[in-house]
């Protein structure tokens, strides 16, 4: 059986932004995404173990790309994680209200269980995953100026407990 997938975000998750001293919204993605944005120090080191230890498969969903894994993971100590195949960046959301990563992390989940880790999410998000994804998910959103915490880590580790493996 396979593990469920945590699908995590960079911007306003693992690295907040907003907020005393930091940018209203991430600079220019050639800057912000450089091993030497002066913001990386706001990126929690001790979330790396904690997210590891979820048991899950980490999937980068981000517009970061395969940058995450040159500047994000070894910030955490964390390896080089698979990376969601994402439309290209377009602005947060659709015309149709969805959030730019909704419908290709349904595909790529492909049915089994996945968590996705945002500060973007939407009702929208929420209906069309209830809808068009056939296994347990859960939608888990964090404040951008704060990103993820220890007490987002234990509501996720409390829903992988609970959720059903897939059947197969």
């Amino acid at each position: 059986m396979s593990r469920p997938i945590l699908f995590l975000d960079v911007d306003g998750t693992l690295l907040p932004f907003g907020g005393p001293g930091m940018p209203a919204v991430p600079d220019a993605p050639e800057s912000w995404t450089a091993a030497s944005n002066p913001h990386l120090a706001r990126v929690d080191r001790r979330l790396g173990p904690l997210l590891a230890g979820l048991g899950c498969e980490l999937v980068w969903a981000t517009a970061w790309m395969h940058d995450a894994n040159e500047v994000i993971a070894p910030l955490l100590g964390l390896p080089h994680l698979p990376v969601a195949d994402l439309p290209a960046y377009d602005g947060d959301r659709g015309a149709d209200d969805l959030q730019w990563k909704t419908r290709a992390l349904v595909r790529i989940a492909d049915g089994r269980p996945f968590v996705w880790v945002d500060d973007v999410i939407g009702h929208a998000d929420r209906w069309w995953v209830e809808i068009e994804h056939p296994g347990a998910a859960l939608l888990h959103q964090v404040e951008p100026a704060v990103g993820v915490t220890s007490t987002d880590i234990a509501t996720i580790a409390a829903w992988l407990r609970d959720v059903e493996p897939p059947v197969g």
